[in-house]
C-alpha cells in the first residue's frame, strides 16, 4: 500500500512503529552514490576512491538524474558492513541491494564482476551482496546506467535490505523489516474491514522490548511474543487466497523493432521453464498465439518443450486472439479473424481453445466485442488498462459486459502488469478487489513485463517465504481461467467476518459474492489520445487491406463454387495474418518508434499486393 493511502486509515502511531521496525534491517543509499569515471567497474578499489569524487546529487524526488539522449553516468559505492544498523545487530545477516532506476541500459558490478544487465522494463532488482553478514568487511559495487533517448534517467532506489539467512527463521524468527511487512499487511485489512480492531493493534505493538535491540535474542523473543499476540487473526487472513500466476507481458513491437520480440520472447520461455526446474509450483501464462507461431517455425525444441509444459498443466495458453490488437480501428471482419485463427491455432497446437481474451494493454474496446467473443467461443474478457483513465477511473473490477446485440461476457479488471511479489502492494490490491466483488480469491501477475522478462528467481523466493507467513493470505500459483469459473460459478469466502476479541475458533460461513454490475457501452480508454489520427499512412494501409481482402475473399469463393479457381486458402491467410499482425496495439495506433512502421508498411504492401493479385 502507498504510504499516503495507509496513513490515511491507520493510526500514525502504528505507521510509526513500523517505520521504526523497517530502519533496523533497511537502509537508503540513494543519496551516497558517487559520479566516478568509467575505469571504476572494471575491478576492485581500493582504498576507496570515493573521497576524491563528487557525490551524486538528488532532485527534487530524491533521485539521481541526468540528461535524455543515451548519455552515460557511472556510479560507485563501497558497503562496509556495520556492526550495527540503528543498535541491530548485522553479524551473520544476508546483505542485499535493492535497485530500481529508468534506464535505457543498466550494467551492475560487484567487487569488479559483472552480475546484470537490466533495461527500461527489466528495472528492478535485489543483487546478494553477502551471504552472511561480516561486520568491517567491504563490497565495492558500481553502476552503468545509459539514460532514455526520450527522457533523462534516474535511479529511483537503491537500499540495502538486510534479512535472516535463509533456513535461519526457525531459530530467530523474520527480521524487524520483514515483521513490519507483515503488520503493515495485517494493518491494510483491518483498516479496510475491521477498523474498530486497529486499537487492538496498536496495543500489541507496546510490547516490542526497544530496549533490547542490541540483543538479538532478548529483541526477537518481544518479536516472536507479539507475533503471538497477534496469531488470532491469521486464520482470518488465511481464509482469503492470493492466486499467483507468472506473466511477461510483451509487446511485440513497440520502442523496439519486431525481430527483437523473438528474442526476448525465446530468453523470457527458456528462464520460465527453467525456474520451474527450481520451483515446482511455478504456473506461468502467455497469450498471443503469432509468436508462438514464430516460435514453432524457428525454434522447434522450445516449442515442443512448452506444448509439454502445457500438457502438464504448469503453463497456460491465455490467448483468444492472434495478437493483442487495436480494438478501436479494425473492422469487424479483421477481429472475428483474430479470434478464428488465434482458436484454430490454439486448439491444433495445444489440445483446446482459449477461454480468455487477454488484452491487458490495448488502448480501449469497440462495443461489438463481446458478440464476437461469444461466437468465438471466448468466456472471459481481461484486460487492465481501464486503470489508466485519467479522468473517470472504471468502476468495476468483475463486471457482465453485454454488447450491442445482447451478448453478454464476462469482464476481469486483471491486477497490475510488470509487478513483484511485493506483499504491502499484494495486499491492497486483494483489498480492493474483495471490497468490490465479495471475493476474497484474488490474483496476481509476478513477472517483468512489456520486453518479456517473466517472474524471477527472488521474487520466486520471496513467494515461498510469504507463503509461510501466518499474516499474510494464503499464496497459491494457479492459472487465471479456472480462478475465473470458480469467482462467477461458486460462492465466495465472507468479505468481512467478525472477529472477536479472543482467538477465534470457529470461521463465519461464506456469503455469496457481490452481483455482477452490468456494463452496456463501448470501453473508451481516457489516456492515449490520438490513436485515430497519429501516422495515418497506417490506418489507410490497414483499411485497403481489410477491404482488399475481403473482395478478394468474396470472388474467390465464387469462383470456387463455379469450379473456375481452386480456393487460395492458404495465400488468403498467410495475408491476413500480416495484416492482423499489424493490427498490434502498438502498430496500428501509431505509437512506436520510426523503425517499426518501416517494417509494418513493407508487410501493409505485401498483403495488399498479394490480396489484389488474388482478387484480380
Amino acid at each position: 500500500m502507498p504510504p499516503a493511502t495507509v496513513a490515511a486509515v491507520t493510526p500514525p502511531q502504528i505507521l510509526a512503529t513500523l517505520d521504526r521496525l523497517r530502519h533496523l534491517s533497511q537502509l537508503d543509499v540513494l543519496g551516497t552514490w558517487y559520479r566516478c569515471p568509467a575505469s571504476a567497474k572494471a575491478e576492485p578499489v581500493s582504498p576507496d576512491p570515493s573521497r576524491a569524487w563528487p557525490l551524486a546529487p538528488l532532485n527534487d524526488r530524491r533521485h539521481i538524474f541526468w540528461p535524455q539522449g543515451e548519455v552515460p553516468l557511472e556510479l560507485h559505492q563501497r558497503f562496509t558492513w556495520p556492526t550495527y544498523l540503528n543498535g541491530y545487530p548485522t553479524q551473520g545477516l544476508t546483505a542485499r541491494l535493492a535497485l530500481r532506476w529508468w534506464a535505457h541500459r543498466a550494467d551492475i558490478f560487484v567487487d569488479g564482476g559483472h552480475v546484470q544487465t537490466g533495461d527500461i522494463f527489466d528495472c528492478w532488482t535485489r543483487i546478494l551482496l553477502s551471504d552472511r553478514v561480516v561486520p568491517g568487511e567491504s563490497v565495492d559495487v558500481a553502476l552503468t546506467l545509459l539514460s532514455p533517448d526520450h527522457d533523462e534517467g534516474a535511479l529511483v532506489q537503491a537500499e540495502l535490505v538486510f534479512e535472516v539467512a535463509p533456513g535461519e527463521d526457525a531459530v530467530w524468527g523474520p527480521e524487524p523489516g520483514f515483521v513490519a511487512d507483515e503488520l503493515a499487511v495485517l494493518a491494510t485489512y483491518l483498516a479496510r474491514f475491521q477498523p474498530g480492531q486497529l486499537a487492538a493493534l496498536a496495543v500489541a505493538l507496546e510490547g516490542i522490548d526497544w530496549e533490547a535491540v542490541g540483543d538479538r535474542d532478548r529483541f526477537h523473543q518481544s518479536l516472536t511474543a507479539l507475533r503471538d499476540a497477534l496469531k488470532p487473526f491469521s486464520g482470518w487472513l488465511k481464509q482469503r487466497t492470493l492466486h499467483c500466476l507468472g506473466h511477461a507481458h510483451l509487446d511485440l513491437a513497440w520502442l523496439w523493432p519486431v525481430v527483437d520480440t523473438w528474442a526476448a520472447a525465446e530468453h523470457t520461455f527458456r528462464s520460465v521453464l527453467a525456474l520451474q526446474q527450481d520451483f515446482p509450483e511455478l504456473t506461468f501464462s502467455h497469450s498471443s498465439p503469432a509468436l508462438f507461431d514464430w516460435l514453432e517455425q524457428h525454434r522447434p525444441e522450445l516449442f515442443a518443450t512448452i506444448q509439454q509444459a502445457v500438457k502438464a498443466g504448469r503453463w497456460a495458453i491465455d490467448a483468444g486472439l492472434w495478437v493483442e490488437p487495436d480494438l478501436n480501428l479494425p473492422g469487424g471482419e479483421a477481429i472475428a479473424r483474430h479470434i478464428l485463427y488465434g482458436q484454430r491455432y490454439c486448439a491444433e497446437k495445444f489440445g483446446q481453445v482459449s477461454g480468455i481474451a487477454w488484452l491487458p494493454d490495448t488502448f480501449g474496446f469497440s462495443w461489438q466485442l463481446p458478440q464476437l467473443l461469444v461466437q468465438g467461443g471466448v468466456r472471459y474478457f481481461a484486460t487492465q488498462k481501464l486503470r489508466w483513465n485519467d479522468t473517470n477511473p472504471f468502476p468495476h473490477h468483475l463486471f457482465t459486459w453485454q454488447g450491442l446485440d445482447g451478448s453478454a461476457i464476462t469482464g476481469v479488471t486483471l491486477p497490475p502488469i510488470g509487478t513483484d511479489i511485493d506483499p504491502v502492494a499484494m495486499a491492497q490490491y486483494a483489498c480492493d478487489w474483495e471490497a468490490s466483488t465479495g471475493h476474497g480469491d484474488a490474483l496476481w501477475l509476478p513477472g517483468v513485463g512489456n520486453h518479456g522478462g517473466g517472474p524471477t528467481r527472488d521474487m520466486l523466493m520471496k513467494a515461498q517465504r510469504w507463503a509461510n507467513s501466518p499474516f499474510f493470505p494464503t499464496l497459491v500459483f494457479g492459472h487465471a481461467a479456472p480462478l475465473f469459473d470458480t469467482l462467477t460459478q461458486a460462492p465466495g469466502p465472507s468479505p468481512h467476518p467478525p472477529i472477536p476479541p479472543s482467538p477465534p475458533t470457529v470461521y463465519p460461513s461464506p456469503s455469496s459474492p457481490n452481483p455482477l454490475p452490468t456494463w452496456r457501452d463501448e470501453l473508451y480508454l481516457e489516456l492515449h489520445r490520438g490513436c485515430y489520427t497519429t501516422h495515418g499512412d497506417q490506418k489507410q494501409y490497414n483499411r485497403r487491406c481489410e477491404d482488399t481482402l475481403f473482395q478478394a475473399e468474396l470472388f474467390a469463393a465464387i469462383a470456387a463454387i463455379y469450379g473456375l479457381q481452386p480456393y487460395p486458402h492458404d495465400e488468403l491467410e498467410a495475408a491476413w495474418k500480416q495484416v492482423l499482425f499489424n493490427q498490434f496495439h502498438d502498430i496500428l495506433p501509431g505509437s512506436s518508434i520510426p523503425e517499426v512502421f518501416e517494417q509494418a508498411n513493407q508487410d501493409w504492401q505485401e498483403a495488399l499486393q498479394e490480396g489484389d493479385r488474388l482478387l484480380q
